[in-house]
């Protein structure tokens, strides 16, 4: 198991952590297993989408926030209600295959980590079995 740290920079962000978590697996000598990727956070998810073109990223953004505003009618008074909610349709973890040392990805697929209720210092907790 590795823990990574991240420092984002905005409220609502997703960047792009597929080459750490290749890495991970890398240094971890696994060849053929499961990579578990987990955001020990309320107000951050992760998830695998397309990669090659920015404008999903800022398409998906966009579109969590029409959905979600960040004011709201919200019982929760931290401020941060949305990013609860986004968090929580989003997701904390994904599982990827790992064969003969690499992550099984789609042509387009990266891995994300989203954070919506930044900037803040964050973590990532890798598990290769």
């Amino acid at each position: 198991m590795k823990t990574i740290s991240i420092k984002t920079k905005r409220r609502n962000e997703m960047l792009d952590i597929t080459s750490i978590v290749y890495k991970t697996v890398k240094e971890s000598g696994m060849k053929d297993g499961v990579c578990y990727v987990f955001v020990p956070h309320t107000t951050a998810g992760i998830t695998i989408n397309e990669n090659a073109d920015e404008d999903v990223k800022t398409d998906i953004i966009n579109t969590l926030s029409k959905l979600i505003p960040y004011k709201d009618d919200y019982m929760h008074t931290e401020g941060n209600s949305d990013a609860h909610v986004k968090a929580s349709l989003v997701g904390n973890m994904v599982t990827v295959i790992v064969h003969e040392g690499k992550l099984v990805l789609g042509t387009w697929q990266g891995l994300f980590f989203c954070e919506f209720d930044g900037p803040r210092n964050r973590k990532i907790i890798i598990k290769t079995v």
